[in-house]
């Protein structure tokens, strides 16, 4: 099997003061995936982004990128990865441009003869190409995010870590960034990208990992997180038949319909879909609609940790 991008073991920091932010996490994000990193704010995930690319040393455990030991290796594996981390700090007095030709002039590994143009096609890419010669202290915080990306994306990478890489983006750049990620990933890139935005993780992210109070509490695909779940049927008929409805659900073994106007809900369990619908209409029921339904992700974190949180976008 092909070693996983980005892998940990029993990945621990805890602070001074005694809290304990990231306890143990055994994560494991698979070559060319788009993993979503997912957790309310304050769960631990930054810090976590932090160790693996060794901005902060674990108090336990051990973690790698792309087989190399950080922080060990990161003077080899790092100029592979490219890196968003929240709030990127840019000089304020210079261009755009010109930032990032100062980031590309420290990678060691980088073509000082080709800088101007991997800049103007990181910018153009992140939809800045009109904003290089801007100083960057005239950009919005959208526009700083943007630019955060582009220096992400200054060359080719075998992995991007992106930490709430949509943080004041508007919801045409929101999705200007879920393209790129996408984009980047059918090219062979496996990305990283820790979120607490629900909306996003659900539509880009070929796998999941859900962390809560500093510890991961799962990870796998994420058709195969939601259909964990105990899947629901709902029937939709004539409300004057949702009681008759209601009676042959429960007679087929079906969990403790809920009755909302012309809907009635009931935990599927192991009866099929088709044989609710033979027997609903088997009694005269009009069957206007019916649906099986997985769990949410949402519906999922909530189930797991107890909290919700902010599902916005």
């Amino acid at each position: 099997m092909t070693p996983p991008a980005v892998r940990s073991a029993g990945l621990t920091k805890r602070f001074r003061s005694g809290q304990v932010a990231v306890d143990g996490i055994e994560l494991e994000v698979p070559r060319g995936s788009v993993y979503g990193f997912l957790g309310p704010n304050g769960s631990g995930k930054t810090t976590t982004i932090r160790m693996l690319l060794g901005l902060v040393r674990p108090t336990a455990g051990r973690a790698w990128l792309l087989e190399e030991p950080m922080p060990e290796g990161g003077g080899s594996v790092l100029p592979r990865v490219g890196v968003l981390v929240e709030g990127p700090a840019f000089h304020p007095y210079l261009t755009g441009r010109a930032n990032l030709a100062r980031l590309d002039a420290a990678d060691a590994t980088a073509d000082p003869r080709t800088t101007r143009r991997r800049s103007d096609a990181a910018l153009e890419r992140v939809g800045l190409a009109a904003a290089a010669a801007k100083p960057f202290r005239q950009y919005s915080l959208g526009m700083k995010q943007r630019l955060g990306l582009a220096a992400a994306l200054l060359r080719p990478r075998d992995l991007l870590v992106l930490d709430e890489p949509t943080n004041g983006l508007d919801p045409q750049g929101t999705r200007e960034v879920r393209h790129l990620i996408r984009e980047l990933a059918d090219a062979g890139t496996t990305v990283l990208v820790s979120s607490h935005l629900l909306a996003e993780i659900d539509q880009v992210c070929s796998h999941i990992g859900i962390m809560s109070q500093g510890k991961l509490l799962v990870q796998d695909e994420r058709l195969a997180l939601t259909e964990r779940g105990e899947p629901t049927l709902v029937v939709r008929t004539a409300v004057d038949h949702v009681g008759t409805a209601t009676e042959v659900l429960t007679a087929l073994g079906l969990g403790a319909p809920v009755v909302d106007g012309p809907e009635v809900t009931a935990s599927l369990g192991s009866v099929a879909p088709e044989t609710a619908t033979a027997a609903l209409v088997g009694a005269g029921v009009p069957v206007v609609g019916l649906e099986a339904r997985r769990p949410s992700l949402e519906q999922l974190f909530v189930t797991l940790t107890g909290e919700g949180f902010d599902v916005a976008r």
